[in-house]
């Protein structure tokens, strides 16, 4: 559609956006009733750090399911092309199926929990038994995805919302049942998770579906070689950035105060993602709306972007920072101080990620995520650097260290997927150029 007749409003964008940021940030709610349930189980602090574990090994092991949202979203137009993607996820889900079982019944797992996640030898049986279960979820989350990229891309996000209320509501009744019944264990974790996620895939299924059966065929449909390229550098991009609040931890261990400092980190790290949840789906306004009103969509860009900012630099500049560390987070004085320190040094990061989002819209767009996988490793390497030199120089300065490198990397980031987007535009001007004087 032509920019000048486009009949995109930024009604329409705040009605596209608004579900997707809510059902983000409800997401997030997903750990807090699970880890105040298992709070109050005999030996919390055991259940929850078993928890912890699996939880984390699952979400290296759904890293590759999670990305049909996106490859849905950009690649499936109608039934067919639908049905092309649903055989990739098919392999996928067997190969990801086959390491969970491997990692649950096999003394791999025992080696991956104990060498990779520092895990005691007493706690392996009980993460061994919480993965089992936790990893069912992998085959829930992937059809939940493939679906919500149909939702997606038929601007029908309000359904996104509706899943996830209506999954904290049955977790929400299934943590209280498990209390109430005083069988309050890792795997009871592990349960809630998997009910609530069952519940949300069959709302987005449900919806998905429907959406389907009346969507005109207008592709012969994906194969192979469309998919694969668009959809592996994804799963590389999120491992990648799966790898960065590790590699950061294991630098702070040089710091003066090793205990502070990653706990400070951890905190803060926190808190600024759970500010950016709201504005993880930049690069959906790209591939659906772009093409149809480039400056509105750039204006609507601009707006979301301070937002996050905003809120960071209240939080760590006036008293309401203080106030949240110690009602919301139960943070004693020592912590709350230098985690708000720390947060200052989130907000550059904070303020340059819609825009990373919004740039790596562009590229999957043109069909060309191998590229994001460039600007990632790029963030990284620079992350790296940093902090090896804050580190050995400045080791006093603790968690700031790590905030300082994450932002620097978040820069790198955007200056890379920058280049990366201008690059494409010139080339894509040239082979116009080109196929103009072939005329």
């Amino acid at each position: 559609m032509a920019n000048g007749s486009s009949n995109v409003s930024y009604n329409d964008l705040i009605a596209f956006f608004i579900p997707l940021g809510i059902s983000s940030s409800l997401t997030a709610v997903t750990h807090v009733i699970i880890n105040g349930t298992l709070s109050r189980g005999e030996d919390a602090a055991f259940i929850i750090a078993c928890y912890a574990v699996a939880h984390a090994c699952f979400g290296l092991v759904e890293k590759p399911l999670i990305v049909f949202r996106q490859t849905s979203s950009a690649l499936v137009t109608d039934m067919r092309s639908f049905k092309a993607l649903a055989v990739i996820f098919v392999y996928v889900s067997l190969i990801m199926i086959s390491i969970s079982m491997a990692i649950s019944f096999t003394p791999i797992g025992n080696w991956v929990f104990i060498h990779l996640f520092n895990a005691d030898y007493n706690m392996v049986n009980t993460i061994s038994l919480t993965f089992s279960v936790i990893s069912l979820v992998i085959i829930v989350s992937g059809i939940r995805g493939i679906y919500q990229g149909v939702i997606i891309s038929h601007f029908a996000t309000k359904w996104l919302t509706v899943g996830v209320i209506v999954r904290l509501a049955g977790m929400f009744l299934v943590s209280f049942w498990f209390v109430y019944t005083d069988q309050v264990t890792s795997m009871a974790g592990a349960a809630i998770f998997l009910i609530g996620m069952f519940i949300e895939c069959v709302v987005s299924v449900w919806k998905g579906h429907l959406i389907l059966k009346k969507t005109k065929q207008n592709s012969d449909g994906l194969k192979m070689k469309d998919i694969m390229p668009f959809y592996l550098p994804l799963v590389f991009y999120f491992l990648l950035q799966t790898l960065l609040q590790p590699i950061i931890y294991v630098f702070l261990t040089q710091s003066s105060d090793i205990e502070m400092s990653i706990a400070s980190f951890a905190l803060a790290f926190a808190i600024s993602q759970l500010m950016l949840s709201f504005f993880m789906y930049t690069h959906q306004l790209v591939l659906q709306y772009y093409q149809a009103d480039k400056e509105k969509v750039r204006r609507f860009i601009v707006f979301l972007s301070l937002i996050p900012a905003l809120l960071l630099s209240i939080m760590s500049f006036t008293p309401v920072g203080m106030w949240f560390m110690k009602t919301i987070m139960g943070a004693e004085d020592s912590l709350a101080e230098p985690t708000l320190i720390v947060l200052q040094f989130f907000i550059l990061k904070v303020l340059i990620f819609p825009w990373v989002d919004f740039f790596n819209g562009f590229i999957m767009l043109q069909r060309q995520t191998r590229n994001m996988v460039i600007a990632q490793t790029l963030n990284l390497l620079v992350v790296f650097t940093t902090l090896s030199i804050l580190v050995s120089v400045y080791p006093q300065w603790n968690g700031v260290n790590g905030a300082i490198s994450a932002s620097v990397g978040e820069l790198a980031g955007l200056i890379g997927v920058l280049i990366i987007v201008h690059r494409n535009k010139l080339n894509g001007k040239r082979l116009q150029n080109k196929a103009l004087r072939a005329k």
